[in-house]
């Protein structure tokens, strides 16, 4: 089979038609029709075949393996706009926000009404907010 491709990272093997629709559908630009029809498939028919490709298990596995990848590289550059934003943005408020979403997404979550007991007799209640 010639027009087979096997993705590096799974057993999956799927035609070099559908792994340009999984190119052309993470690229985000455009619909599941015309992703279809950039990847090579009948403009009469792109809507029917990107719902069946949409429901080939094979395809949604490549799909969800690749769209994991691309999601990691995105959150790296979203970080880093968020870091920016909470160093260098001119409204004080946008560098609050963006500061607090850093330290929520490290696990410092801003619990508004946190209680600790040290030892048995003192008890110490913070307010965050």
């Amino acid at each position: 089979m010639s027009n087979q491709i096997t993705n590096n990272k799974s057993n999956d093997q799927l035609t070099t038609r559908q792994s340009r629709f999984i190119d052309n559908l993470l690229a985000g630009s455009t619909s599941a029709k015309q992703s279809a029809i950039d990847a090579g498939y009948s403009e009469r028919s792109a809507k029917v075949e990107a719902s069946r490709l949409l429901k080939n298990s094979k395809v949604l596995h490549v799909l969800h393996q690749r769209a994991k990848k691309v999601l990691g590289v995105r959150a790296i550059t979203a970080l880093q706009t968020v870091s920016n934003l909470s160093q260098y943005a001119n409204s004080e408020y946008v560098r609050l926000e963006a500061s607090k979403d850093i330290l929520d997404r490290a696990g410092l979550t801003n619990d508004t009404n946190q209680t600790q007991q040290i030892g048995n007799a003192i008890q110490v209640n913070i307010d965050l907010s």
